[in-house]
């Protein structure tokens, strides 16, 4: 299993359009079989960022999902509501 945390910051004025869209979202992870489940967090001290947490059964399959039409209808959702480049990083549990 594989963590993968995106950090979005919303592009100004756009804060809640970017948090809408990364709701709706959601949805379309859930269809992906290899995705065991995904938490939105917004930053308290900095209201326009915002933090997807997701579980994938493992780094090659978080790539295939990158590779499908999936990630074009979640990235629909968000498109021009954030600023590039989104901040992902991915990890292991060690304990």
């Amino acid at each position: 299993m594989v963590t993968e945390i995106a950090r979005f910051t919303a592009q100004p004025g756009k804060e809640d359009d970017l948090r809408e869209g990364l709701t709706q979202a959601i949805a379309v992870f859930h269809r992906d079989p290899n995705c065991h489940g995904i938490t939105l967090r917004q930053c308290v001290e900095e209201p326009n960022v915002f933090l997807y947490q997701i579980e994938w059964e493992s780094l090659e399959l978080h790539h295939a999902f990158r590779a499908s039409p999936l990630f074009a209808e979640y990235r629909s959702h968000i498109t021009g509501y954030f600023q590039e480049p989104v901040d992902l990083r991915h990890y292991e549990t060690l304990a």
